[in-house]
């Protein structure tokens, strides 16, 4: 049985968004606009946070799946894909987490 990935998740929010927003809830909220999308992923944050805190870890999964659909549509919206958020992960395994904090503009 193959492994679902977030590339999966991607591809299928990718299509999801052509779909008719009846019938579609990755396109209702696209349709919403990026300011509902992105306060959408803030109350999946906030959230997973909570979870992880209450140490309620079938929770923390289920509200960290909802994490991450919620920030790939954000990425889908802004026309961000996963290659380049991982292509800048990569870079920053290049130095310390501690370096790589204290570049930042």
């Amino acid at each position: 049985m193959p492994k679902f990935t977030l590339a999966d998740l991607e591809k299928r929010i990718a299509e999801r968004a052509q779909a008719d927003a009846a019938q579609s809830y990755t396109r209702a909220l696209i349709d919403k606009g990026i300011d509902h999308c992105a306060k959408k992923m803030g109350e999946e944050a906030f959230e997973t946070a909570i979870a992880a805190v209450q140490q309620d870890k079938g929770r923390l999964i289920s509200e960290a799946s909802d994490l991450l659909y919620h920030l790939l549509v954000v990425l889908k919206v802004r026309g961000v894909t996963l290659a380049e958020v991982e292509a800048e992960l990569d870079k920053r395994t290049a130095q310390s987490g501690h370096d790589e904090k204290a570049s930042r503009k």
